[in-house]
């Protein structure tokens, strides 16, 4: 168990990290805009853009396993680990083949279904803030969607959607992990 603990410290910290990427827009010149042009037009311009999004999402699906060992059996938990190693293969496809709109459709549906896993499995004060997390991305996915309909500040919302993304991550990891990490602590005394 503490192998998977370890493992998944690593393997979600760099995927946190890499899949937040796209922050580099702000040192490494692209002629992308941050207000009008949707973050995936980056990996049109520095192949650094599409590096960053492939390890990103090798180290979700590598996460994956390493986090359902962690989780509890239940089959809520199971599936919020494995929507994880899903989304991460989806970003792997999506770093190679940008701008797919099947590939862009599946991974907002595979977050959703990870993200609703979280309000069924956390016990109530975690659950208040996965069910935080569920709405903030229903609602950064809409925006993106009527940011794209009406041409503007899809930028902005397409950038907003990745920090909700990131942020919900981080929190359902670390859920697992202090989790998981208590119950090792109570065994080990």
């Amino acid at each position: 168990m503490r192998t998977a603990w370890i493992a998944s410290v690593l393997l979600v910290g760099a995927g946190l990290i890499t899949y937040s990427g796209w922050l580099l827009e702000f040192v490494v010149p692209t002629g992308v805009s941050p207000v009008r042009d949707p973050v995936d037009a980056l990996l049109a311009g520095p192949l650094v853009f599409r590096i960053v999004l492939a390890v990103s999402g090798v180290a979700f699906f590598l996460a994956g396993p390493a986090l359902r060992r962690l989780a509890p059996v239940q089959w809520q938990s199971r599936l919020g680990a494995m929507s994880v190693s899903a989304f991460g293969a989806l970003v792997l496809a999506y770093a190679v083949v940008p701008g797919n709109v099947v590939l862009s459709l599946l991974l907002n549906a595979v977050f959703v279904v990870g993200a609703a896993s979280l309000v069924l499995w956390w016990p109530p004060g975690w659950r208040r803030i996965a069910v935080i997390g569920l709405v903030l991305v229903l609602v950064t996915w809409l925006a993106v969607l009527v940011a794209g309909v009406v041409g503007e500040f899809e930028g902005v919302f397409t950038r907003l959607q990745l920090v909700v993304r990131v942020a919900l991550l981080g929190a359902g990891s670390g859920y697992v992990l202090l989790a998981s990490g208590s119950r090792h602590a109570h065994r080990d005394a």
